[in-house]
């Protein structure tokens, strides 16, 4: 059975889909290595304007799998940093992928389920989803995705679901910014269609853009150097051909060119 599916519309929405339902959908090496470059082949094909990620089954992902950690249990230290680079570079690549990314969570995401949510642009979860950061409960600390579980839900909640292991609920994901939105489970993939509708009205380089100057700008202070270089980016877009239809098309009372199919 293949772990991964993949589906790609007529828009360019992909919808990529975890598919081990027996067993959660959990984390193993060859799972993290096939995920990894699925989204880099997703982040090439000029086709996708952007990237769903869901899950079949009762989970969205159920964390590390056992039978994968209890082999990295017997690496060496080295082997063990090679094995943790693997799924750094997971969440690196989703993290910084050019193309919006929305995360649709429906069951349980524990562990690097929960860094997979956070890696993605924006999070959606249904009413039943569950979340849980449980590894220190297996006497080991959620250290690779960390950075991009902080950024969402900050320090001071960190402060708490690090430590105590804890499971919490889907509305307090959202109340702690692990998720945008909650919807009732019946109502989750239409929402989901109607996001990725409001997405595909904007400008596809525009959305590239915007992504790479949250990167640059977010923890820097208001200097001079910062306003010199968010001027020069609004500058380089408006020269470009993209940047001149959409202001044409907005003067012009009309649809850009990048929503004729929607």
């Amino acid at each position: 059975m293949r772990r991964l599916q993949t589906e790609i519309d007529a828009q360019g929405c992909a919808i990529l889909r975890l598919n081990n339902p027996e067993q959660h959908n959990a984390f193993d090496d060859r799972l993290i290595a096939g995920l990894t470059a699925e989204l880099i082949r997703l982040r090439e094909d000029h086709r996708v304007r952007l990237v769903v990620l869901a899950a079949n089954g009762k989970s969205f992902s159920a964390g590390a799998d056992l039978n994968w950690m209890r082999r990295v249990g017997d690496y060496t230290l080295d082997e063990n940093v090679q094995d943790a680079l693997g799924l750094a570079e997971l969440m690196r690549t989703l993290n910084e992928l050019p193309k919006p990314t929305i995360a649709l969570v429906h069951g349980a995401a524990y562990g690097g389920g929960v860094g997979l949510v956070a890696a993605c642009d924006i999070a959606i979860g249904s009413e039943r989803a569950s979340f849980c950061l449980s590894e220190v409960k297996l006497g080991l600390i959620p250290a690779v995705i960390s950075p991009y579980v902080l950024a969402a839900i900050g320090e001071r909640a960190a402060r708490r679901y690090f430590l105590t292991a804890e499971r919490f609920t889907a509305e307090e994901a959202l109340r702690i910014g692990l998720l945008h939105q909650l919807v009732p489970a019946e109502q989750l993939e239409q929402t989901c269609a109607d996001l990725c509708r409001q997405l595909l009205q904007n400008g596809p380089h525009a959305l590239d853009e915007a992504k790479e100057l949250i990167r640059e700008v977010v923890n820097r202070p208001i200097d001079e150097n910062l306003i010199e270089m968010t001027a020069e980016r609004i500058a380089a877009i408006r020269a470009t051909d993209e940047g001149r239809e959409g202001l044409n098309a907005f003067l012009q009372k009309r649809k850009p060119y990048w929503t004729k199919d929607n």
